[in-house]
């Protein structure tokens, strides 16, 4: 939420105190204005007041002397939560040593209202946490989160002032979270509209039009870390193989350019020698007709041989070379074909995962409306499954995110060759893959991943020389007649998480 000015904050807060008929008195105003900013107004601080109380206070026992000297720093420091916390701890200890024992023996933390010292910290790591996620916009909510940080962090930190400032930071960090919030999906709006934007501008440029809907599924809800850094990596592959086949097109296409060019010039040269030739022939030929003796004739006729001799010599030439530009322009029209194929091989890659070769999620959504279509027209069962490698973080970490990569493909390369050729295998994300099972019912479906697990178990994964046994858990799901792909794959989900409870390399049925 965008800082709003002074005078704007006080025009509303007049139009409420009338819109809700409230006394225009002092009280009131603040509290409405407080309410309008989203901040707490200070209030005065009363420090020689408090400083005669503090000279009265009893400091006879350990627990009083350490509430005086709390209260003395929050009369410095001016601080009304530290004062509030230090005369609710004089009340639960009560204000006279003979009072004080008794409840000091029985229980002091207890008394005191002391907040455990796990829990606090617990709390702390909790805000440290909670602040990336918020950014830098909201100076004063970091601010607040800095100062309950170091209260927590304190010895024996009371609960009443951690009661209060949790509150206070709460209440302020409900704006901050509906800014951003707000700012992300305004964000992803934009991006939509752009990717929107040139999908239909470059409805004739395949290659850009790739791209578009590309970015369109990166940014399509719901988003995860690892997610993105698939996506990320997939468009990272795909951008650089089109750039270089592009580049390479427009390469061919100026050097036909060129060739072209020339060809057009030859041929004017061709038709200015023919011309100049004509020329020649007809001057001759009206020589010829003007001689009266063969010593006139002579030199005319040595000229012509002259003329048809140059003649023959620039058309052989000509020949030569226009012969030389057709092979190389045929040369340049099939490398022209080549690149054309291997720029739409890599606009497809917008529906492939680069490291599988399965369907990425784009492919997926249109496999699964072609399915859908298919399974209620011709009224036949409908199943998916969701496999989620086991202990694929751990395989990572052991491995390195190549040995990582190589047991996926691994995976892959084991559900292509099981499967039947009918069923569709997608990357999901991550470690998650998903199989759709046409004219399936979903106990025929949870006994296919059952093979699937058992194949797995015979089938090694080498990584250099050890053998790695790689397992998943899975959950099925066949969707009803009116069921939609998400709402199946999400019910799938929730299936594979029992199976991962219940100690994964299991198979559930939704």
């Amino acid at each position: 939420m965008a800082d709003r000015l002074p005078s704007e904050i006080a025009r509303e807060t007049l139009k409420q105190l009338a819109a809700r008929r409230l006394q225009p008195t002092p009280d009131n105003y603040l509290a409405l204005y407080d309410e309008i900013a989203g901040t707490r107004s200070p209030q005065p601080f009363p420090d020689g007041p408090l400083s005669g109380i503090q000279r009265v206070l009893p400091a006879q026992t350990p627990a009083q002397k350490r509430l005086l000297t709390q209260f003395e720093r929050a009369i410095i420091t001016k601080d009304w939560t530290s004062l509030q916390s230090v005369m609710v701890g004089y009340a639960n200890l009560g204000l006279h040593p003979a009072a004080a024992t008794p409840i000091e023996t029985a229980s002091a933390p207890t008394a005191l209202g002391e907040l455990p010292p796990e829990l606090a910290e617990t709390l702390a790591r909790l805000i440290d946490n909670t602040l990336p996620a918020l950014g830098e916009d909201d100076a004063r909510v970091i601010e607040m989160a800095k100062q309950l940080v170091t209260f927590l962090r304190e010895p024996s930190p009371p609960v009443a002032t951690a009661q209060l400032m949790l509150g206070n930071f709460t209440y302020r960090l409900s704006f901050a979270t509906e800014d951003q919030a707000a700012i992300r999906t305004s964000l992803l709006e934009l991006l939509h509209m752009i990717f929107e934007n040139i999908a239909v501008l470059s409805v004739d440029d395949r290659w850009l039009h790739g791209q578009a809907e590309a970015l369109m599924t990166a940014s399509t809800p719901p988003l995860t870390l690892r997610r993105l850094d698939d996506v990320q990596r997939r468009l990272k592959d795909v951008i650089f193989k089109q750039t270089e086949a592009k580049a390479r097109t427009l390469e061919a296409q100026e050097q036909m350019k060129d060739m072209l060019a020339t060809f057009i010039e030859r041929l004017a040269k061709i038709t200015a020698s023919s011309t100049s030739y004509q020329g020649t022939m007809e001057r001759c030929a009206d020589l010829i007709g003007k001689a009266s003796s063969l010593q006139d004739i002579a030199p005319v006729l040595q000229e012509v041989m002259s003329a048809t001799r140059a003649m023959a010599l620039d058309s052989r030439v000509a020949h030569d070379e226009l012969q030389d530009l057709r092979e190389r322009t045929e040369a340049k029209r099939a490398e022209v074909a080549k690149l054309q194929e291997e720029l739409d091989r890599a606009s497809s890659q917008a529906r492939h995962d680069p490291l599988t070769g399965t369907l990425n999620r784009k492919g997926l959504d249109e496999a699964m409306e072609r399915e859908i279509a298919r399974a209620r027209r011709m009224g036949s069962p409908l199943c998916l499954a969701l496999l989620d490698l086991d202990n694929f973080k751990s395989l990572n970490d052991r491995l390195g995110h190549a040995g990582g990569d190589a047991a996926l493909v691994h995976l892959a390369q084991v559900t292509r060759e099981v499967m039947r050729p009918q069923d569709l295998l997608a990357r999901y994300g991550g470690e998650e893959f998903v199989i759709v099972l046409p004219d399936t019912a979903v106990e025929a479906g949870a006994a296919a991943m059952t093979r699937l697990q058992r194949e797995l178990t015979t089938r090694f994964f080498l990584q250099g020389t050890e053998k790695v046994l790689i397992t998943f858990s899975a959950g099925v799901a066949q969707l009803s007649d009116t069921e939609s792909s998400t709402d199946a794959i999400l019910r799938a989900d929730q299936a594979m998480y029992l199976a991962k409870r219940s100690g994964k390399n299991r198979v559930m049925a939704a």
